[in-house]
């Protein structure tokens, strides 16, 4: 994909700032949605900006996951409807459904231009990421790939209240811009049985890798996943892994250190982030890049609607490589020998049932409603 129809938005005000001009550009419609939407400064810029966009007769729809946003006032909302923005919850929440959450991240203009990645609209999002604001990364894309996330949008909209009908899926399937000389796919996941987009998609990759940088907010990858990370350093590879050194989520950073001492064993090299929250996500495999809402995790793959895009070619991963590494310089490498006499025995027991209740109870608790959904 050539680098007219991508630009890397390398943190949260880049991010915003384009998330912005965009809005301002579009000319016939807006689709934004989003997990998180906290009545914050920067929501409420964002708010203002499709408040105008109306005014302007342009068709404006605001997707907002119920329980990521289920702390927004009706106060922040009604300003919104009133000015006629078309506003939805995904998945009200229901004690059968409740675990089904839309992750998923994207502004779409005019079905031409889309923004992506890992940001909520929320003002922790906003900095640097270094010495202010969460540490995040997005894509703002142009062409067939952005009318792909458009359509996607479409299709998630449609559903986003699950009444009347039953609980529906989510179509996975890979979808290919044919028009890029460097092709770019778009990757929807979302829960069921069956084959994954995005897992199948990183196994193939990892099969024939020697170079692989992942950054992750919340690292849980299925036993397949790290049997293949630990064969890529067996065949003379190198794989490096950037995981938050601060999480907003304690727990799920506790189930990803269980995980510490059998890849450092296996010649996994681990870095932790450490001036703010990490929230990326990116995934490097050779020259495949992988940017979007997904997390290296086993919720992200089954349990959850997810975007990502894969991009291959020398231009996109040199310029990847090169956000990784910038972030490499303010991380500390976990080494074996440290990580082994740091850690106490009622540590390991925290980690080991923090692992058990994220790759196994919530999988179990997520395959037993899904079975029972009305």
């Amino acid at each position: 994909m050539t680098a007219s129809l991508v630009r890397w938005l390398a943190d949260g005000e880049q991010a915003f700032s384009a998330m912005l001009s965009v809005i301002e550009g579009a000319r016939e419609s807006i689709a934004l949605e989003t997990y998180i939407l906290r009545d914050t400064a920067v929501a409420r810029e964002i708010r203002d900006a499709l408040v105008g966009a109306v005014g302007r007769g342009l068709r404006v729809r605001v997707l907002a996951d119920a329980l990521g946003s289920i702390s927004l006032p009706a106060s922040f909302i009604e300003p919104l409807v009133n000015a006629g923005v078309e506003f939805r919850l995904f998945n009200p929440l229901h004690p059968r459904r409740f675990l089904y959450r839309n992750h998923r991240k994207s502004l779409c203009c005019d079905g031409s231009v889309a923004i992506i990645g890992g940001f909520n609209i929320s003002s922790e999002y906003r900095g640097d990421g270094v010495t202010q604001g969460w540490r995040d990364l997005g894509l703002q894309l142009h062409g067939p790939l952005a009318a792909e996330i458009a359509r996607s949008f479409e299709r998630i909209w449609a559903f986003a209240d699950f009444a009347p009908r039953r609980f529906p899926r989510l179509r996975r399937r890979r979808q290919r811009s044919p028009l890029s000389a460097t092709p770019g796919e778009l990757l929807l996941c979302g829960p069921g049985w069956g084959s994954n987009p995005l897992k199948q998609a990183w196994i193939r990759d990892l099969r024939q890798a020697s170079d692989v940088c992942v950054i992750s907010a919340y690292f849980l990858p299925t036993w397949r996943l790290r049997r293949q990370l630990m064969s890529v350093v067996r065949r003379g590879g190198r794989v490096r892994l950037l995981l938050p050194g601060i999480s907003d989520v304690p727990l799920a950073q506790a189930a990803a250190r269980s995980l510490y001492s059998r890849l450092l064993r296996g010649g996994v090299e681990i870095w932790e982030y450490q001036p703010q929250v990490l929230h990326a996500k990116l995934v490097i495999i050779d020259e495949a890049v992988y940017v979007g809402s997904a997390n290296f995790n086993t919720r992200s793959l089954h349990i959850d609607y997810e975007l990502m895009v894969r991009l291959k070619g020398e231009e996109p991963s040199r310029a990847a490589r090169k956000l990784f590494d910038g972030d490499l310089a303010h991380a500390r490498q976990v080494t074996l020998e440290e990580w082994c006499a740091r850690r106490r025995p009622w540590t390991r027991l925290t980690e080991r049932l923090a692992y058990w209740l994220m790759a196994r109870l919530d999988p179990l608790a997520a395959g037993w409603f899904w079975q029972r959904r009305s």
